[in-house]
């Protein structure tokens, strides 16, 4: 390993023993570089390789935080480096969007937390159905900063919105961190994804980062559970 992956793992295995506040920033690239020896370009390379798994996020003016929902581990984490959004995942197939709610407002504490934004930041809030080939698939509950992420109308909502992310804002897209259970399904879920009273639902708890480590969505997704299934694939390095 390299001296900044050696890092890196030192500080991410901190991170996940709480030996940092999840409440302060931890210690300032310069006095990290101090303990670990090492330049500061080494330790913003280290911290780098966190931001984009999710584990830190910095905030200009403010220091470098952890994640609070990537220390939470009483549910499985599925942490994956690739966000392409359900248009990009179904490319070839008719992907349309049903706008149920559309709305912008304050966030409450968990929202919040998870956005790394303070309560009087406003957000929008959307739900929205995804048919394929007007087939319903999911059942999508989305909160994002409405300063960061500019220009939500029903028009960006009946596509993709993460086209409009990448395409419209140019902002890039690094990854995700996900929380994946499985859940009784609800009113919502009978009304808008057809399901039965007895039918399952695959969840999927979503917080989406930018490259410079911001999170930019926090949604929860419902799944058909006949439509969907979860690989995972693991290699040694």
């Amino acid at each position: 390993m390299t001296k900044y992956e050696t890092i890196s793992s030192e500080i991410r295995q901190r991170i996940i023993n709480v030996s940092y506040s999840p409440d302060e920033p931890i210690p300032d690239e310069i006095t990290l570089a101090k303990e670990f020896g090492c330049s500061r370009m080494t330790m913003k390379r280290a911290l780098d390789i966190l931001v984009l798994e999710g584990l830190l996020y910095r905030k200009r003016g403010h220091g470098t935080f952890i994640v609070k929902s990537a220390i939470q581990n009483s549910r499985v984490n599925v942490v994956s480096n690739e966000s392409i959004g359900l248009t990009g995942l179904l490319q070839g197939k008719e992907v349309t969007s049903k706008v149920i709610k559309f709305e912008v407002q304050f966030p409450d504490d968990e929202v919040a937390a998870h956005l790394a934004i303070d309560k009087k930041t406003p957000v929008y809030h959307i739900i929205r159905l995804r048919l394929v080939a007007d087939e319903p698939y999911v059942l999508e509950k989305t909160y994002m900063p409405a300063a960061l992420i500019r220009g939500i109308d029903d028009d960006v909502l009946q596509g993709s919105i993460y086209e409009h992310i990448r395409i419209k804002l140019g902002l890039t897209i690094a990854g995700s961190h996900r929380k994946i259970r499985a859940s009784k399904s609800g009113e919502l879920d009978h009304l808008h994804l057809v399901c039965k009273d007895d039918d399952p639902i695959l969840e999927v708890e979503q917080v989406a980062f930018l490259d410079n480590g911001v999170p930019f969505e926090y949604s929860f997704a419902r799944h058909r559970y006949d439509k969907f299934e979860v690989t995972s694939a693991n290699f040694k390095r």
